[in-house]
C-alpha cells in the first residue's frame, strides 16, 4: 500500500439506488457515488491526468507568427477556463467538454452522434437542441474574448471549429 487513502467509487442510475448505496457504504473512509460509468472514467482521469502528464491540449504560444489563427486559443481544463492572449472565461461542464472536443482536431467535423457520447456520455437522441444551446452559449464566449476561432455547423452532419 502506498499510505493513501481509499476511494470507493459506486455507481447507480436511480436517486433512490444512489441513497441505497450511501447508507451500505456509510462505513467506508471515502465514497463517491455516480450516476454512469462514463462519469466514474471522467473523475479517474481528472484525477490522474496531473500526475501521469500534462493537460491534453497545451496552450500554444500567441507569438508564433507562422501560427494560424485561433491556435493560441487554448482550454485550460484544471481550472475550467477558455483562454486567448491574456483574457479568460469561465465554461460550464458542458461547454468544457464540447470545447475540448473541437479544439484537440480544429477544422474537423465532429458529427452530432460523437459529440454526444463524448460530452453527454450517452447515444444522440431527438433534435439536438441541447447540443445547440450549448454551441450558442459557446460562440457567444468566443466573441466576448474576441477570439478569431469560432464554431461552424455543418448542415445535417454536426460542428467543427474554424479560424
Amino acid at each position: 500500500m502506498t499510505g493513501l487513502p481509499s476511494l470507493v467509487i459506486g455507481i447507480a442510475s436511480s436517486s433512490a439506488e444512489r441513497r441505497q448505496l450511501a447508507q451500505l457504504l456509510g462505513g467506508t473512509e471515502s465514497f463517491l457515488i455516480v450516476s454512469s460509468a462514463h462519469q466514474a472514467r471522467r473523475f479517474l482521469d481528472l484525477v490522474r491526468r496531473p500526475a501521469l502528464a500534462p493537460a491534453p491540449h497545451p496552450p500554444v504560444a500567441d507569438e508564433a507568427p507562422a501560427e494560424p489563427p485561433g491556435r493560441g486559443l487554448a482550454v485550460d481544463s484544471d481550472r475550467r477556463v477558455l483562454r486567448w492572449r491574456e483574457r479568460e472565461i469561465g465554461l460550464t461542464p458542458l461547454e468544457h467538454d464540447l470545447l475540448v472536443c473541437l479544439t484537440g482536431t480544429p477544422g474537423q467535423v465532429w458529427t452530432y452522434a460523437r459529440l454526444h457520447r463524448a460530452v453527454w456520455g450517452n447515444d444522440h437522441l431527438g433534435r439536438g437542441s441541447d447540443m445547440h444551446s450549448v454551441v450558442r452559449r459557446l460562440r457567444r464566449k468566443l466573441g466576448r474574448l474576441d477570439a478569431p476561432a469560432t464554431i461552424h455547423a455543418v448542415r445535417g452532419v454536426g460542428f467543427r471549429l474554424t479560424p
